[in-house]
């Protein structure tokens, strides 16, 4: 059972850099071309190899039935599998500034979720705003649909911890505090708020009706794991 539960490798074999689904430059002048190439090239390339290593040190590790060994491995894990899964949803969620795919729809169901929860979507992007850049040091600004309310909410976890994996919440669209501070090539500032004006709403739209749909028509049991997914088990689905 244990063996099957830490169960690392993805049905594809070893975890792999995604493509972005846009040039390096798409995201000018919010994001520049020398970020986003460091970013994706560097830093998340970075969470996949460290990644991989870990998890074949955990096969090994539970292979030869050393406890000891699969507990030190956690941070590892965690850092460099949160890290993974945060930027994969992330690039995900930027979109060209301008696009039709930046706007939110006017009568759509997530639209009108963020006014029941934040009066309109701009309160909902000023609290997101003050929440992330509030975050000392690295982590994320994410706005999350809670399972257990159905509520989406805004919050922030430290370093790379992934949403999911901490939390009721099932993330829907996340600000990295690293981009948020680089985001015109000038490492001393933080500006989101130019950030939310790159969001591709129509995947945050989506994803959010996704997680909605798979709430809705699930029963209790199925809801409370669905809500309490472990990082293990959210590393598995890669």
């Amino acid at each position: 059972m244990a063996t099957a539960l830490l169960s690392s490798a993805p049905a594809s074999g070893k975890y792999k850099l995604p493509d972005l689904p846009y040039d390096y430059n798409a995201l000018e002048p919010v994001i520049s071309s020398e970020t986003m190439t460091l970013h994706h090239t560097k830093h998340h390339n970075a969470y996949v190899t460290n990644l991989n290593v870990a998890l074949e040190k955990l096969d090994a590790a539970v292979a030869k039935g050393d406890v000891s060994a699969i507990i030190s491995l956690e941070p590892a894990i965690r850092f460099n599998g949160g890290g993974h899964v945060n930027h994969e949803l992330f690039w995900e969620n930027l979109c060209p500034k301008g696009s039709a795919s930046a706007t939110l729809k006017e009568d759509g169901q997530l639209k009108n979720l963020i006014n029941v929860c934040y009066d309109d979507v701009d309160q909902m992007k000023k609290t997101l705003t003050d929440m992330t850049v509030a975050i000392q040091g690295s982590g994320w600004g994410w706005l999350g649909y809670n399972t257990k309310s159905g509520a989406v909410e805004c919050t922030t976890r430290p370093n790379q911890d992934p949403l999911e994996a901490t939390s009721a919440l099932i993330p829907l669209l996340g600000i990295d505090v690293w981009v948020g501070t680089g985001i015109t090539s000038k490492f001393n500032r933080r500006r989101p708020v130019d950030f939310l004006n790159i969001m591709c709403f129509f995947e945050f739209s989506r994803r959010s009706m996704h997680t909605m749909l798979i709430i809705e028509t699930s029963d209790p049991i199925m809801l409370k794991l669905f809500g309490t997914l472990s990082i293990g088990m959210l590393l598995r689905r890669g």
